[in-house]
C-alpha cells in the first residue's frame, strides 16, 4: 500500500515543479499556489476513483476543475482588482487567456485571463497522468503530461534569465520524483515463481538489453552530444514575438506635433495630477525614438501589464501621482519616469522607454494612480568621464535618414571644435540653442530637415531663430545624433507644486542622451528667464554652397550678305597645312610622356618615403636616429595642417602634439575615444641629444657626464623611433580620407628631411 501511494505522490511532485518553473515570470506566489492546488486536486481525485469504473473519471474530475476554476477566477480578480461578476470575469478570461498571456508584460501580474491557462493545463496533466499511472500501471507513459506541462512552462518562460537562475534546482528534483515512482512501481519476482533457467534467461537478456542500450546511448552522445552542448548556449525562443503586442492610434504616433496646438490652448485643462511627495517633476507622456527626417515618432513595443510594470529597478525616492483625466485624448497614459507599479486601470507597458499606454482611448473621469522610482540626475563629474555607446551599438539612436541640410552638419562641426568628450559635446549643443534663440508658443509646428534648418538661420523678422520647445528639441536631437550621441526626443509636461491641474501651456518636449553606466539623461536647451539672445550671425555663419558654373556663352550667328565663296576656293581654305599631322603626333607624345613621367614620380613617393624613413630609424647612431624621429613627428604635424611654431621647446612641441589632433579632428572622420599617442619621451631624448642631460646620460652605455650621442642607448633611439611611428599613424589617421591621400603622395618631407 505505501508503494503504490508513491507513484501519486510523485506524480503530484512533477506538476507542482511545472508551477515552480513558471513562478518565477509571475508577480507574488498567487499562480504556484493556484497550479499546486490543481496538481494535488486532481490527483486526488484520480486516486479517490481509481476502483470505481474507468468513466466515472472524467466526470468527477470535470467537477473538482469546475470548483477549482470558480476558486481561481474569484481570487485572482480579487487580487488583481479585476472589476465584474465571476461568470463575466471568467468568460472573458477563457476567451482572451492565450494572447493575454503571451502579451503580458514579465512579471506577468496573476489575474482572471493569466491565470485560468496554467490552471487548466495543470488539472488536465494530472487527470491524464493518475489515469495512466494509478489505475492502469503504466508509470514510465504516465510522466508524458507532467513534461508536456514542464515544457510548455519552460517554454513560456523563454529567454528570461532571471527565471532560468532563480529555476536551477527545479530540473533535478523533477528527476528525483521521476525516479522515485519508477522504483517504487517496480516488482520483484516471488522466490519459487522462476526456475534456474529462467532465471538465468532473465539475467542474460536484461544483461543484452543494458548492454544494447548503453551502446545506443554511446552513439547518440558521439553524433548528437555536440549539437545539444551548442544549445546551452543559445538563447532559448519567445513566444511573444509571434504574437502581435497592443498597437497605439495614430494619434498617438507622434505627439510632438501636438505641442504647438497645446500651447495655442495654454488653457485648455488636460488632466488632474496630485503628486506625493509634494514636487515638480516632469511628468513624461511619450519618447520618440524613430526619426525619417520628416518625422518623429514612436517605436515601443507594448505589453499587457498588471498593476507590476516590470521588476524594481533603480534607488531613487518613490514619487505617487493620482492623475484623473479630463480633456486629454489618445491612449497615452502620463506618469512621472520611471513607473513601477499602475492601480486602478489595466494597461500596457514598454519597458525599455517607461512608458504606459491604455488598452482603450482615453475618456473623461478616468483616474489612475502610477508609483514610479524617479533616480536622480548623475553627478556631472561621473557625466564629464562617460562615454555613449558606439555608433553599431547605438543603432537607430544615432540615424539620421536622408541628406541633412550642410548648413546643420557645418553647425555640428563647429560646435564639437575643441570638444573631447561626449558630455562636453551635449551640453556644448544645448548652451548654443538656450544663447542664440528664443521660445514662443505660436511657432507652427514641424521638425523635418527643412523646418531644423529655418529654426537655425532663418530671418528673424521671417519667424526663424525662435520656436516652441518642439523645435528646440528637434534641433538638439539632430545637431548631437551628427556629433555621434544616442539620441531621443521625450514629450511631457511640468507640473506645479501648489496646482493640480496640467493644462496645454505645461506641455513641453525635451532630448536625452544614453550613455555608459549611467542611462538616459535629460538636457534642457530651452532658454532661461534672464538669457539674453545673442545674434546667430556674430557667432556663426554657414558656408554657401558652391554655385553651378555660368553656362559657357555661345557666339552669335553671324549673317553675311556678301555672295558665298565657289566651292574649289572653300576646299582650298579647309585643306590643313603640310606637316601639321606630324605635330600633332609629336605633341601627343610629349603629353603621355609627361603625364607618365608625373604619375611615376608621384608613385614612387610612397616607396621612396618609406625606405628613407626605414633607413633613418633604424640604421646609424641612436642619437641620430633619435633626430630622424623627431623630425617625423615635425613633418606629421605640418602635413596635418598644424606645424609646431618655431620658438617652442621640445617639450613645449610634445604638448602642443598630444592636443592639435584633436582640436582639429574632421567633423566626418571616426571620433577616437582617446588622444594620440603621447612623445613626451621623445621629447626627452630629444634634449639628451642635445644637451646630455645627467639623467638620461647615467642610463646610457657611455660614462655620466658625456654628451651627445654618448647620452643616449639603443632601446632609447627605438623608443624614440616607436613613438614617432605611432603619433604620425594616429595623426593621421585623424585626418579626412582626402587628407590622407594627399598625405601619401605629398613629396614635400623628403625636401624637408633633407633640408634640416
Amino acid at each position: 500500500m505505501v508503494r503504490r501511494l508513491f507513484v501519486p505522490v510523485a506524480l503530484a511532485g512533477m506538476l507542482v515543479l511545472s508551477a515552480f518553473a513558471l513562478a518565477p515570470i509571475y508577480n507574488g506566489t498567487l499562480l504556484p499556489v493556484l497550479m499546486a492546488a490543481a496538481a494535488a486536486g486532481s490527483v486526488l481525485v484520480g486516486t479517490g476513483v481509481r476502483r470505481l469504473p474507468a468513466w466515472t473519471a472524467a466526470p468527477a474530475s470535470v467537477l473538482g476543475l469546475a470548483v477549482l476554476t470558480f476558486v481561481a477566477v474569484r481570487v485572482s480578480a480579487a487580487a488583481g482588482q479585476v472589476p465584474g461578476s465571476v461568470p463575466d470575469i471568467a468568460r472573458e478570461a477563457l476567451r482572451n487567456s492565450i494572447p493575454r498571456l503571451l502579451t503580458a508584460l514579465i512579471p506577468i501580474e496573476p489575474q482572471p485571463d493569466t491565470v485560468v491557462l496554467p490552471v487548466i493545463a495543470t488539472w488536465l496533466a494530472g487527470l491524464a497522468a493518475t489515469e495512466l499511472g494509478v489505475r492502469y500501471g503504466r508509470v514510465l507513459l504516465s510522466y508524458l503530461p507532467p513534461t508536456l506541462l514542464f515544457g510548455g512552462a519552460l517554454y513560456l518562460v523563454g529567454p528570461d534569465t532571471t527565471a532560468a537562475r532563480a529555476t536551477t534546482w527545479v530540473p533535478l528534483a523533477y528527476a528525483a520524483f521521476a525516479a522515485l515512482g519508477l522504483i517504487a512501481s517496480g516488482r520483484e519476482p516471488q522466490p519459487g515463481e522462476l526456475t534456474a533457467d529462467q532465471r538465468r534467461t532473465i539475467r542474460l537478456r536484461v544483461g543484452a538489453g543494458a548492454a544494447a542500450g548503453l551502446a545506443i546511448i554511446v552513439v547518440l552522445s558521439q553524433f548528437l552530444g555536440p549539437a545539444v552542448a551548442e544549445q546551452g548556449s543559445s538563447t532559448p525562443v519567445d513566444p511573444r514575438n509571434y504574437v502581435t503586442p497592443p498597437q497605439l492610434d495614430s494619434l498617438d504616433e507622434n505627439p510632438l506635433v501636438r505641442l504647438s496646438g497645446w500651447n495655442l490652448n495654454k488653457d485648455q485643462h488636460l488632466f488632474d495630477a496630485v503628486v506625493t511627495p509634494e514636487a515638480q517633476p516632469l511628468i513624461r507622456l511619450a519618447v520618440l525614438t524613430d526619426y525619417d527626417g520628416v518625422t518623429w515618432r514612436i517605436d515601443s513595443v507594448y505589453r499587457n501589464a498588471g498593476r507590476v510594470l516590470g521588476r524594481p529597478e533603480g534607488t531613487g525616492p518613490e514619487v505617487t501621482q493620482r492623475i484623473t483625466i479630463d480633456e486629454l485624448d489618445g491612449r497615452l497614459l502620463p506618469g512621472v519616469a520611471t513607473p513601477q507599479r499602475v492601480d486602478g486601470v489595466r494597461v500596457a507597458f514598454d519597458a525599455e522607454t517607461g512608458t504606459i499606454a491604455y488598452a482603450e482611448p482615453l475618456h473623461k473621469g478616468l483616474t489612475y494612480t502610477v508609483t514610479s522610482r524617479r533616480d536622480p540626475r548623475p553627478d556631472d563629474n561621473a557625466l564629464f568621464v562617460a562615454e555613449v555607446p558606439a555608433p553599431e551599438e547605438a543603432g537607430d539612436l544615432v540615424a539620421l535618414p536622408g541628406k541633412v541640410p550642410d548648413s546643420i552638419s557645418q553647425l555640428s562641426s563647429h560646435l564639437g571644435e575643441g570638444v573631447s568628450n561626449p558630455y562636453q559635446r551635449a551640453f556644448a549643443i544645448q548652451q548654443w540653442l538656450e544663447e542664440h534663440y528664443r521660445l514662443v508658443a505660436d511657432a507652427p509646428s514641424g521638425h523635418a530637415y527643412p523646418n531644423v534648418e529655418y529654426f537655425l538661420f532663418g530671418p528673424k523678422q521671417a519667424g526663424g531663430q525662435k520656436g516652441t520647445s518642439e523645435q528646440f528639441t528637434a534641433a538638439f536631437a539632430v545637431l548631437a545624433r551628427l556629433a555621434g550621441l544616442p539620441t531621443r526626443v521625450v514629450v511631457g509636461f511640468q507640473t506645479r507644486k501648489d496646482d493640480p491641474a496640467v493644462r496645454g501651456g505645461d506641455a513641453i518636449a525635451w532630448p536625452e542622451i544614453l550613455f555608459k553606466g549611467v542611462g538616459w539623461v535629460a538636457f534642457d536647451p530651452l532658454p532661461k528667464s534672464d538669457t539674453v539672445q545673442r545674434p546667430v550671425e556674430d557667432d556663426f555663419k554657414p558656408k554657401a554652397p558652391p554655385s553651378p558654373p555660368p553656362p559657357q556663352s555661345v557666339p552669335p550667328v553671324s549673317v553675311s550678305a556678301s555672295p558665298p565663296a565657289s566651292r574649289s576656293g572653300s576646299a582650298q581654305a579647309a585643306a590643313p597645312p603640310a606637316g601639321s599631322g606630324t605635330a600633332t603626333l609629336v605633341a601627343a607624345a610629349s603629353s603621355a610622356a609627361v603625364v607618365v613621367l608625373v604619375l611615376a614620380f608621384f608613385a614612387s613617393v610612397p616607396l621612396v618615403h618609406r625606405a628613407r624613413r626605414r633607413r633613418r630609424l633604424e640604421q646609424g647612431p641612436p642619437a641620430q636616429r633619435i633626430d630622424a624621429a623627431w623630425s617625423e613627428v615635425l613633418a606629421g604635424l605640418r602635413l596635418a595642417g598644424r606645424p609646431a611654431p618655431a620658438h617652442l621647446t621640445a617639450r613645449e612641441v610634445a604638448q602642443y602634439a598630444s592636443t592639435a589632433a584633436i582640436r582639429h579632428a574632421h567633423a566626418g572622420a571616426p571620433r577616437l575615444r582617446s588622444a594620440v599617442p603621447p612623445v613626451d619621451d621623445l621629447a626627452a631624448l630629444v634634449n639628451a641629444v642635445a644637451f646630455a642631460g645627467p639623467t638620461l646620460a647615467a642610463t646610457s652605455d657611455s660614462a655620466a657626464g658625456s654628451r651627445g650621442a654618448s647620452a643616449v642607448s639603443e632601446p632609447q633611439a627605438r623608443l624614440a623611433a616607436d613613438q614617432a611611428v605611432a603619433y604620425v599613424a594616429a595623426l593621421r589617421a585623424q585626418r579626412p580620407w582626402w587628407r590622407r591621400l594627399l598625405w601619401t603622395f605629398d613629396p614635400r618631407p623628403l625636401r624637408w628631411h633633407r633640408r634640416r
